[in-house]
């Protein structure tokens, strides 16, 4: 199946278009972050967790007015389906310590209000509880995790391709950290260890996708010695590009189904997934490509035919060389 029949588009025409967009939708993550901080899940920040299944329907006001009295920020959300009548309610760990209770009773402190409220009868669904010295420790590993794979990688492409090409794949490995972190911010998805999990996978995807290409640049510097490398990018990329949109469709549809299908438990994974496949597709076409340009300062000069010389003019009162007399 062709997909694409000898594909020649001009990719590397919009490069600057493609940064400024990059750069764009990551300043608008980290200004949202400065000005709202970063929201770490339970795993991260400590806290109680309890989802509650009512006998009858019940509104979100309803829910969080029974519970408002326990702390400031108490998180009220709907967990699956509305007729599946499920309420999340969250308790902070910081808000627990200032009314000087602990996880355990917090947990026993959100049940009583929602009896003592009228509510439908309830029954808890699922708790849980994360202290701090854990949620802290989850931070820790998790940073670790990530910087630890961001260096086997730069290892790895430092010593197989060009610098330029290796600071090209690091920092569209970067671009998709940063692009996914500001939708998670646009769409109010928690930093929870399954999303760590996903940037993880984002990250080993993104790499091997730009390593497809830049391997066929590689190749292609052999076969088009006098060619620019701009030409040569470019080419490359095209070379590529129905592997590369089928290695990201399939991957999509495959995420998009677990997103439908796969529960609330999986939502921020998902859209995680979906978020850094399309990053990671883009930031191979443009970014990595790009930036390895950007850095290349030699060019390898086009092929030019080599111009003739001008023919000397003869001197005033002489004669050209085996002219007849006249």
């Amino acid at each position: 199946m062709q997909i694409f029949k000898t594909p020649n588009y001009n990719f590397i025409r919009w490069r600057w278009h493609a940064l400024a967009l990059s750069l764009l939708v990551i300043a608008a993550g980290a200004a949202m972050t400065m000005t709202r901080g970063l929201p770490l899940g339970i795993d991260f920040s400590g806290g109680t967790i309890v989802v509650v299944k009512f006998d009858q329907a019940v509104t979100e006001d309803q829910v969080r007015r029974a519970v408002t009295g326990l702390a400031s920020e108490v998180g009220v959300q709907q967990f699956g389906a509305p007729e599946d009548r499920e309420w999340l309610i969250r308790l902070p760990q910081a808000q627990a310590a200032e009314q000087g209770t602990t996880l355990e009773q917090g947990s026993q402190r959100i049940e009583e209000s929602l009896r003592k409220a009228g509510l439908p009868s309830f029954e808890v669904v699922n708790r849980e509880i994360v202290g701090p010295v854990i949620g802290a420790d989850l931070q820790r590993r998790g940073v670790y995790a990530t910087l630890a794979s961001l260096i086997a990688i730069t290892l790895y492409i430092a010593v197989r391709f060009r610098f330029s090409f290796a600071v090209g794949a690091i920092a569209a490995t970067f671009h998709d950290i940063f692009v996914t972190l500001a939708f998670l911010m646009f769409f109010g998805y928690e930093l929870s260890l399954n999303v760590v999990a996903a940037i993880l996978t984002i990250t080993g995807y993104s790499v091997n996708d730009t390593i497809v290409v830049f391997d066929r640049v590689r190749e292609n510097l052999r076969s088009m010695r006098r060619d620019a490398l701009d030409q040569v990018v470019n080419t490359s990329v095209n070379q590529t590009l129905a592997r590369t949109v089928i290695t990201a469709g399939t991957t999509f549809l495959a995420v998009l189904s677990l997103y439908l299908f796969g529960g609330d438990v999986l939502k921020g994974f998902a859209f995680t997934m979906l978020v850094g496949i399309v990053s990671g597709t883009y930031s191979t076409v443009f970014i990595a490509s790009a930036i390895a340009i950007i850095l290349s300062q030699r060019r390898r000069p086009a092929a030019a035919a080599p111009a003739a010389a001008p023919r000397p003019e003869a001197r005033p009162g002489r004669k050209a060389r085996g002219a007849r007399a006249s």
